[in-house]
């Protein structure tokens, strides 16, 4: 007798639970899609945030400049009264509220940096160093209110430890307004001249 042969075994069939690793991760074309509209994607995403990011930055809410700076030495001590004299426009069509002055000098590769001082102590300084008053304007107060497009000019005084010599050869005078509700506004004033 011959002997017949053997039929193959019939493949098992697959269950879900056991797929064979080979047909799961047997080729990079069936596992990523397509690059094009993935990179079509990203680039629609980029964008769409740049767009965001623009309309939303921050905005200037006021402008300004440093008219006059002087100062004078307090005597027997190392330290300086200054008077700035400042001139800004609330530049936003909302109304503003300055809360603070700060007063920032560059002298002697250091950053001297002192908050504006009250209007009240304004006819005490001026009393005790008459200098003041010559380069003077009337003091800006906190919570002074400007409307929109309003202009405000005024002084403030700071106390720096600084001389006036060593003031008056300062590389820098930075004054940054502070108003409620709005990112700082830092008006810079360079060398003396």
């Amino acid at each position: 007798m011959a002997s017949q042969p053997i039929p193959p075994a019939p493949e098992p069939e697959p269950d879900a639970a056991h797929i064979p690793i080979t047909e799961e991760f047997d080729s990079f074309k069936h596992t990523m899609p397509n690059m094009i509209p993935v990179a079509i994607a990203m680039l629609l995403v980029a964008v769409v945030i740049g767009i965001f990011a623009y309309v939303l930055r921050a905005k200037p809410v006021a402008a300004g400049s440093v008219d006059e700076a002087f100062a004078v030495t307090i005597p027997s001590q190392n330290n300086s009264l200054a008077i700035v004299s400042l001139n800004f426009q609330n530049v936003t069509e909302k109304p503003l509220r300055l809360l603070n002055v700060n007063i920032a000098v560059h002298a002697k590769g250091f950053d001297f940096k002192d908050d504006f001082g009250s209007v009240t102590d304004f006819p005490r300084y001026f009393q005790a160093f008459p200098a003041l008053q010559q380069h003077g304007r009337p003091g800006l107060t906190r919570d002074l209110k400007l409307a929109p497009m309003e202009r405000a000019s005024g002084s403030v005084i700071v106390s720096l430890p600084l001389t006036q010599e060593e003031f008056d050869a300062r590389d820098s005078l930075t004054a940054t307004l502070t108003f409620r509700g709005h990112p700082p506004v830092k008006i810079a004033s360079g060398k003396k001249q």
